[in-house]
């Protein structure tokens, strides 16, 4: 396919993206960011993470996209005293036939909403990592591959945040994307009181099948991607681990760079982003877009850093500055 009809093709598909933000605005005010990259997520079958403080409508937002897709979805609320069975499942025992039945948990859905995910120890947050790698679960011994899709959203209040735990590093890299989720404008914040005021409960239609998804996802992946971006995306990941290759001085604030896990969600968040603008092929402009969210959670700070209170989205910016474009 040459690029001309590819956009075609991807010009035609996108309709079905500008139906969920259709369905999702009736009930989320502003957040148009938010929106985008939770679609990115969903072309990508890529897991997110939501950070923001409470009451910026994180939950709302997830569940409101869960509702216009035709699938299953769970919300897991997570609290200090959860365990890990309350997520997978477990074995009971039938003492009538003296044999053990797997009794699943709410993770067998298709789309699973982990709602304040950091305010359960780590333990139960390791009990989503082979869900979220591998796409399947072992329960008692067994294996039981989940059906597609299979997405978590999660959301976090930022760590700061009084009885949080950190999500561990080994889990964080499985989260292709994380979005920061800030306050609405003051035209919004006010159009977000009349609407509560009033009382109004929209219903949200399921509008689109797993099918369209997956064409969808078919034209994205088809979009085209030219070798200088491909060497881009791999030159600002390879950055986060060895600065001093690049010119940079940034390598006393990074304790540990960013995976090859980094790359791949770059260059697939990047064709989303294409998708979404309409076009069959990536600019260094979905590149820079999509790389704060890809890498933000993905760069450990060192003390230095820390007590210069530097951000990860401080260093991205420096790379994106710095690092040649093609």
């Amino acid at each position: 396919m040459d690029i001309q009809e590819i956009t075609q093709k991807v010009e035609k598909e996108s309709l079905v993206l500008q139906q969920i933000i259709a369905e999702i605005e009736k009930v989320v005010v502003g957040q148009r960011n938010l929106m985008e990259k939770m679609l990115i997520g969903l072309l990508c079958d890529g897991h997110l993470l939501l950070e923001g403080l409470p009451g910026l409508a994180k939950t709302t937002a997830v569940k409101t996209m869960a509702s216009t897709i035709q699938t299953t979805f769970q919300r897991i609320q997570f609290t200090p005293d959860l365990l890990p069975a309350d997520i997978l499942g477990t074995q009971i025992y039938r003492p009538d036939n003296a044999s053990f039945e797997i009794k699943k948990g709410p993770i067998f859905h298709n789309i699973i909403l982990a709602d304040e995910i950091n305010r359960a120890p780590a333990k139960v947050q390791s009990a989503l990592l082979e869900a979220m790698q591998e796409r399947q679960v072992t329960l008692g011994g067994k294996t039981f591959v989940l059906e597609k899709p299979f997405l978590v959203l999660a959301t976090q209040n930022p760590i700061e945040q009084e009885g949080t735990y950190p999500l561990p590093e080994a889990q964080i890299d499985r989260f292709m994307l994380k979005i920061k989720v800030d306050y609405p404008t003051a035209t919004e914040e006010k159009e977000i009181m009349g609407r509560v005021y009033a009382g109004a409960a929209e219903n949200i239609n399921g509008v689109v099948e797993v099918s369209q998804l997956e064409s969808a996802r078919d034209i994205m992946r088809s979009i085209h991607m030219e070798e200088k971006i491909s060497d881009y995306i791999v030159n600002i990941s390879r950055a986060t681990r060895n600065p001093d290759e690049y010119g940079l001085d940034i390598s006393p604030m990074i304790s540990y760079g960013a995976s090859p896990r980094a790359s791949i969600s770059l260059g697939l968040a990047s064709r989303a982003h294409a998708f979404l603008n309409g076009r069959g092929y990536v600019t260094p402009l979905d590149v820079k877009s999509m790389a704060p969210d890809v890498l933000r959670h993905r760069i450990i700070l060192s003390y230095e850093a820390e007590a210069d209170e530097k951000t990860t989205d401080d260093l991205i910016e420096i790379l994106l500055e710095r690092i040649e474009v093609p």
